[in-house]
């Protein structure tokens, strides 16, 4: 038996638990490689764990102490390096904040425009057409 980013097929499922109201959890499948695990703790969550007789199950949650609201902010925060590191993430709609998440879009834009300002455009613009060529 997995959890249920294993039982839905994605890398990352966000969610807030009827049991544990006070919590967002965010469960990666069973086989999540360290570095998704490393990410999400670098992203302000708390791992967890429990072992059983059978395997160990691994999950994170926001922070004890939070506000929903806060909760939620950061919860959708942590989509978007989630989803540029090519992660497959499902986020309840109950936990998913519309406003952060085009705050964090704008950032991250702004951003990426500073990395390309000194390297010049990504694409050179179309300068005038070039003759057709010669045929003899």
């Amino acid at each position: 038996m997995g959890n249920l980013a294993d039982d839905s097929g994605t890398d990352v499922e966000i969610y807030r638990r009827a049991l544990t109201p006070d919590t967002i959890h965010i469960v990666t499948r069973s086989d999540a490689p360290e570095e998704l695990l490393a990410l999400l703790d670098s992203l302000g969550l708390e791992r967890k764990t429990e072992t059983t007789a059978g395997p160990v199950y691994v999950w994170h949650e926001t922070p004890a102490g939070l506000s929903e609201k806060d909760q939620n902010l950061l919860a959708t925060r942590a989509v978007l390096p989630m989803l540029i590191a090519d992660y497959d993430v499902n986020v309840d709609p109950e936990v998913y904040d519309v406003t952060t998440w085009a705050q964090a879009m704008a950032e991250h834009r702004a951003r990426h425009a500073k990395t390309r300002e000194g390297r010049g455009p990504a694409v050179a613009p179309p300068g005038p057409l070039a003759s057709p060529p010669r045929t003899r």
